[in-house]
């Protein structure tokens, strides 16, 4: 292990014990909870999520987990999101005409796929930007996914003198989507590294390297 403590949020959403497998393989000492201070005392947060973005957004909320995840990029700490736990961090979610208030730490709508079959699920590729750390090792490799909604756009606009975000790309159907983002410290990821075998471990492990 390499000493950092990460949690996992527990806010009532499924696939958690496999995420918690993956960061502890990827050299983390992880603790699964719901924890407010826990939460925010560790040196990373992980945001797992599968299922409605509504309900997502539920639990999030119900264990105070969007103030958490507000509270520790204010203050310049890791978080990353994975699957939902990513789509939550933008500004709303749109699915079956219903409208749903995301985190809000990224501007835009997560949408239903535009795609002739949906779920998109299976391994896919993805078009990683230059300067990566995340995909640092993996750039060429394939990933996890299975989902129906996802934000099609990039809208963050930033100033002259802050880091542009790295934006990484996937496509389904013809249809494009972002598949990871990497913005300070917040990261998230649409597809499931803990799904993505010996990829998705490197990943995390790249992650975990710079808590």
């Amino acid at each position: 292990m390499n000493g950092k403590d990460v949690v996992v949020l527990d806010y009532g959403s499924g696939n958690l014990r496999s995420v918690v497998r993956a960061v502890e393989r990827a050299g983390a000492d992880v603790t699964l909870t719901s924890d407010f201070y826990a939460g925010l005392e560790a040196d990373g947060l992980v945001v797992p999520g599968v299922g409605a973005y509504a309900a997502c957004m539920a639990g999030l909320r119900a264990v105070k987990g969007d103030r958490l995840i507000g509270r520790r990029l204010a203050g310049g700490r890791p978080v990353l999101g994975i699957c939902v736990g990513m789509q939550v961090l933008f500004g709303r979610g749109v699915e079956h005409g219903v409208e749903t208030d995301g985190c809000d730490e990224w501007p835009g709508t997560v949408t239903r796929l535009q795609a002739d079959v949906v779920p998109h699920m299976g391994w896919n590729t993805v078009e990683v930007p230059e300067g990566t750390g995340l995909f640092r090792g993996v750039e060429g490799e394939r990933f996890y996914f299975v989902h129906s909604y996802a934000a099609r756009s990039w809208d963050l606009v930033t100033t002259g003198h802050t880091r542009e975000p790295l934006v990484t790309w996937a496509e389904h159907g013809g249809d494009r989507f972002v598949a990871a983002v990497e913005n300070g410290p917040l990261c998230a990821t649409q597809f499931h590294p803990e799904k993505s075998g010996d990829a998705g471990v490197a990943l995390l492990r790249n992650w975990v390297e710079g808590l």
